[in-house]
């Protein structure tokens, strides 16, 4: 039997996503097998696939960072997944396929009635945007926040976490996206036409209290003294390279030593594959948060597996609000 997966050929544009068939093996004894039913589309895969990340494999190299399925078969050694158990994972590399082998330890266990399209995104965006504010920023109800970079797949994560809870928020977006930012109960500025930071002064002169931060570059220098004394601003963006992430800690510990009583943290969920404890129990309240319908992902479209290529373009477009997601089979379409 053979099964279909997505290879980035080599480095650059979404045409670079090939589609291969392999042979589908049993698992090894500390290996599980699971079936693919929906991957997010997110932007740290179209960074890799460009070299813009310090940790991009060379190609070729199997595509997609997160996945939702279910197990279809087990090794020997394998103690608590079986055939059947609805799990997730965040391979980092590999989820653009019809069957994923991890072991078991890297499993992420899913409720069984829970849809696979929605808990997708929360796999990789919401579990981001979820530790920044309750890890890294510690939020409390009432607090006020800038979200730079509120319409992606992490910045509607972030809305629709702050809203519940019960953050004021304000939001950087382009003008054809505020609607969802309003949605949410957040204040929209289109960074177009806006200075964002002059826009904050005078709506919240005594400054922020948190400042979640996706894009990096210039926004971390101008939106840090927006900030009230005792604020925090979480950096979260991809470095993009080893120089990058150089540069981003010398901003946070110049940034966070002046004597200003304000405070800058980075974040990345990378930590996952070596500290697994708070990122099990973070999905697993993200998992009963979206069964109980207390959350609600923005999904913008889903596309079958094999024209992930032309999700990837979408992605690319700048034009999505919200999440995009594969699905296995032909289960709809964007």
């Amino acid at each position: 039997m053979k099964y279909k997966c997505i290879v980035v050929a080599k480095r650059g544009p979404p045409e670079n996503l090939q589609i291969v068939e392999r042979d589908l093996r049993d698992p090894s004894s500390r290996e599980v097998r699971v079936k693919v039913l929906a991957c997010g589309v997110c932007g740290p895969d179209v960074q890799t696939r460009y070299g813009l990340s310090p940790f991009a494999p060379k190609p070729p190299y199997d595509a997609g960072s997160s996945m939702v399925g279910t197990v279809d078969a087990v090794g020997s050694a394998v103690r608590h997944a079986a055939p059947g158990d609805h799990v997730a994972a965040y391979p980092a590399f590999g989820g653009y396929s019809e069957y994923v082998y991890l072991p078991e330890s890297r499993l992420i266990f899913v409720p069984s009635d829970l849809d696979p399209v929605p808990a997708a995104p929360l796999v990789l965006n919401y579990l981001t945007a979820y530790q920044v504010m309750h890890r890294r920023a510690k939020v409390t109800t009432g607090g006020k926040a800038l979200i730079v970079g509120a319409s992606g797949g992490c910045g509607t994560a972030f809305l629709d976490l702050g809203r519940l809870a019960g953050l004021k928020m304000y939001g950087l977006a382009s003008a054809s996206k505020s609607s969802t930012l309003t949605q949410f109960g957040a204040i929209p500025i289109d960074y177009r036409k806006q200075d964002f930071v002059e826009v904050i002064r005078d709506a919240e002169p005594d400054g922020l209290d948190y400042i979640f931060d996706g894009m990096g570059g210039d926004y971390l220098k101008r939106a840090f003294p927006l900030l009230r004394r005792g604020g925090v601003l979480v950096e979260y963006a991809n470095p993009l390279s080893f120089g990058g992430i150089l540069r981003s800690l010398g901003w946070v510990l110049v940034l966070s030593l002046l004597p200003n009583g304000r405070r800058v943290k980075g974040y990345g969920a990378g930590m996952s594959l070596f500290y697994r404890k708070p990122f099990l129990e973070d999905w697993a309240t993200l998992f009963r948060l979206l069964q109980e319908g207390k959350i609600r992902p923005v999904i913008s479209g889903q596309f079958p597996l094999l024209e992930a290529a032309r999700a990837n373009a979408l992605l690319e477009s700048g034009q999505v609000v919200g999440n995009l997601v594969l699905v296995t089979g032909d289960q709809g379409r964007g």
